[in-house]
């Protein structure tokens, strides 16, 4: 079943199209994951499902529900949440603040107080650094920050932008598997990510988007197995 699905989506910055009628979908309970080059569209396909930037034709529908062009926050509060591209922690906060800010849509305390709990385990450097000014974070820590204000809304969709961009090759190891372990728990995951090797070895599905288009799609084995995605993407 469909929990998130995108149809004939269109997006301008100006004059200019940068995406040309995509659509894709994703079930519940998979990770699906898109890749292409720098400029491909990946980003900006992200913005317009979480409303951030405005689609001016096509559909976005979630569990079943329009939410083209609906404010993010009320899409947040649907159960689908992104971390975007470059982190956008709150520097001047910390840590803690930071986590308390992505149960904003929370009311119960002693749940969102197990739900820190449980974000501290996954994340012990977290819990080492709770009262320090994220501003002040490694690269690596503000990146699992991000992922952990993130789950803090507890989101049966959770969209991820480029979270490897820019970490050491053991932190992306690590990226990955958290990315892994919260799938394990039953978050359905949209992953769009450079790092095409890693980001297929965990997909159910993926598409390539090229130019605003999506130019191919299948199972994350099938396009790792691929000849033009090799090319293209892995090196090969």
């Amino acid at each position: 079943m469909a929990l998130l699905e995108v149809k004939n989506l269109e997006v301008y910055y100006g004059v200019i199209q940068a995406i040309k009628g995509i659509s894709f979908e994703v079930n519940k309970g998979e990770i699906v994951t898109l890749i292409g080059a720098n400029g491909a569209g990946k980003t900006t396909t992200m913005q317009s499902i979480m409303g951030l930037i405005h689609a001016r034709a096509g559909e976005v529908i979630y569990d079943g529900q329009p939410i083209t062009n609906m404010p993010a926050h009320k899409i947040v509060r649907l159960g689908m949440t992104q971390v975007p591209e470059g982190r956008r922690i709150f520097s001047e906060l910390t840590v803690y603040e930071n986590l308390l800010m992505g149960a904003y849509t929370k009311k119960d305390k002693a749940q969102i107080s197990e739900d820190l709990d449980e974000i501290y385990k996954i994340f012990p450097r977290l819990l080492e650094r709770k009262n320090q000014v994220a501003g002040t974070l490694s690269g690596g820590e503000q990146q699992m920050l991000a992922m952990g204000r993130a789950m803090m809304s507890k989101p049966d969709l959770l969209m991820l932008d480029e979270p490897s961009m820019g970490l050491s090759p053991l932190l992306v190891d690590q990226v990955f598997e958290i990315i892994k372990h919260f799938h394990e728990k039953g978050t359905t995951i949209l992953l769009v990510e450079q790092n095409a090797n890693k980001s297929l070895a965990i997909s159910d599905r993926a598409y390539v988007l090229e130019n605003g288009k999506i130019v191919l799609s299948g199972t994350g084995e099938e396009l790792l197995a691929s000849e033009d995605i090799k090319k293209a993407y892995l090196g090969g």
